[in-house]
């Protein structure tokens, strides 16, 4: 903390002036040191993130295949269904769940219902889903950021 003495005229003291104390916080060099410890975690965080370095064996294996998409059932504020963007009527929407699931059996199913819909035809439809054997299920929400979708796992 840098102490000064402010000046005024009309004291007692030796040359007429009286001394009263002026504190203030000099925050020019915590401003330096918070650059400087910025500089060094800007630096050294990508060190940390690279993990031990290695020299990887080369291999003639095929690559990993990625992981596939999910399937997205969609149900819109009237109660349609959707397979991806394929309408489906109520009859017709367990025979195509039960044909894709023939094709992948671990197929993860995606339920976007929106927000206008009837609750009991997002769960009527999250029933066909079940029975058709999906058992990787999810209902899609909106996050509250209106970024990204958040997935709540129904099993």
């Amino acid at each position: 903390m840098a102490m000064g003495s402010l000046r005024t005229g009309g004291g007692d003291d030796e040359d007429g002036l009286d001394a009263t104390p002026m504190s203030e916080i000099n925050v020019t060099p915590m401003v330096d040191v918070m650059l400087v410890l910025l500089i060094i975690f800007m630096v050294a965080a990508p060190l940390m993130t690279t993990g031990v370095p290695v020299q990887l064996p080369k291999t003639s294996a095929a690559k990993v295949a990625q992981a596939q998409k999910p399937l997205e059932v969609s149900i819109d504020k009237d109660g349609n269904a959707y397979i991806a963007k394929d309408p489906f009527t109520a009859e017709t929407l367990l025979p195509r769940l039960k044909e894709l699931k023939g094709e992948n059996p671990d197929q993860v199913v995606l339920v976007r219902g929106d927000r206008d819909a009837n609750y009991g035809k997002i769960l009527e439809t999250m029933g066909v889903v079940a029975q058709a054997g999906f058992t990787k299920v999810s209902l899609i929400a909106q996050s509250p950021g209106g970024a990204a979708p958040a997935a709540g796992a129904a099993k």
